[in-house]
């Protein structure tokens, strides 16, 4: 069993670059597919650092695997182990913690600018983001701040972007973990979801421009939140 925990929801909702941080940092991890049960039976007082990720589901949902994770997300929380969620990964930290989760009239998709809230000045989960950066979105959900909880940014379509709770939890309403391949291949696979119409998302080809240039900013960006989050866990 290995020192970090992924949980995934479907097959193209990987780790990505998140799993290439790791990698490259010699960390062991593994990584379970909730939805196909795996999470069932997995011993959650082994994990050091917890990394969830995104899914085309909705956290309220009535599929019964759902209330499991929530459930373990409670129990890791518990023990204070350092978790960061990605998109739905974010949602389900939020109603672990008592926050509701709502649907937006709209889908924001596509390189959004976020703005850093103006009383967030000593957040170590923001120490290294530049003034202006953008994070890759696709969500048609929401989460509500838990009580606690530190808003950190937002966007201009998602008031709440970004929570952390405590010292080791960050709620992450984008996607910092998507790489180049895994951009096109959403591109290819799912624009026919997509109505470049709505002002809250970008064309494919806007979503395309300097992709390889915006894919390395956002990696930068991310690399920050997962040294933070290992260094909380010693890792």
């Amino acid at each position: 069993m290995a020192d970090v925990l992924i949980l995934t929801h479907i097959d193209y909702c990987p780790p990505a670059h998140l799993a290439q941080v790791l990698l490259a940092r010699g960390c062991s991890f593994d990584v379970l597919r909730v939805d196909l049960g795996e999470l069932r039976g997995y011993d959650l007082e082994r994990p050091r650092a917890v990394a969830v990720m995104g899914g085309p589901m909705s956290v309220n949902d009535p599929l019964p695997w759902i209330a499991d994770e929530v459930a373990a997300l409670q129990r890791l929380i518990a023990r204070e182990v350092p978790i960061i969620g990605h998109c739905l990964g974010g949602q389900l930290l939020a109603k672990a913690l008592g926050a509701s989760i709502r649907r937006m009239p709209y889908t924001e998709a596509g390189w959004q600018d976020m703005q850093r809230h103006a009383q967030v000045t000593d957040s170590p989960w923001l120490a290294h983001l530049p003034e202006q950066f953008s994070i890759f979105q696709w969500h048609g959900d929401t989460f509500a701040l838990p009580e606690g909880a530190q808003a950190l940014f937002s966007s201009r379509w998602c008031d709440n972007q970004a929570f952390a709770w405590g010292d080791k939890v960050l709620a992450l309403q984008g996607h910092p973990e998507m790489t180049e391949p895994l951009i096109e291949c959403w591109l290819d696979d799912w624009a026919h979801l997509l109505d470049e119409r709505q002002p809250s998302q970008q064309s494919l080809a806007e979503m395309r421009e300097q992709l390889p240039e915006k894919v390395r900013a956002l990696n930068q960006v991310a690399e920050g939140f997962y040294a933070h989050w290992l260094q909380l866990a010693g890792l």
